[in-house]
């Protein structure tokens, strides 16, 4: 639930934003690039937060992100694509920023530090 809330993005995933605003019903963060957008699937049964991020050029990248029940607790997948001309430095880089987003989400969900 924590998670799937657009407005605690900053408290998480400093990879992708720090700040938000909205602006007309749409999240949007300000980038070292430019502006983005940010729109979560809707809240479902199934535990998908897939999530599309447009970047200042207008690509919109689909954000795969599911939690999987596991009894005691949770596992978070979360696929990263490499964007379209992204060096192997860049991609790597963008998989290592999506990790530690995911580590601090554990640590505040969970209240203890993520491995």
């Amino acid at each position: 639930d924590f998670a799937h809330r657009v407005e605690n993005l900053p408290q998480w995933a400093a990879g992708l934003t720090t700040r938000l605003v909205l602006d007309d019903g749409q999240w949007f963060s300000e980038t070292p690039q430019g502006r983005i957008m940010i729109a979560m699937a809707p809240r479902n049964d199934f535990r998908v937060m897939d999530h599309d991020v447009t970047l200042p050029g207008g690509l919109t990248v689909h954000n795969a992100f599911r939690v999987t029940p596991t009894g005691d607790g949770s596992l978070l997948s979360f696929v990263v694509l490499r964007l379209p001309e992204a060096t192997d430095e860049e991609f790597e880089r963008d998989c290592g920023l999506v990790a530690a987003d995911l580590r601090t989400l554990a640590t505040l969900v969970e209240g203890v530090p993520a491995k």
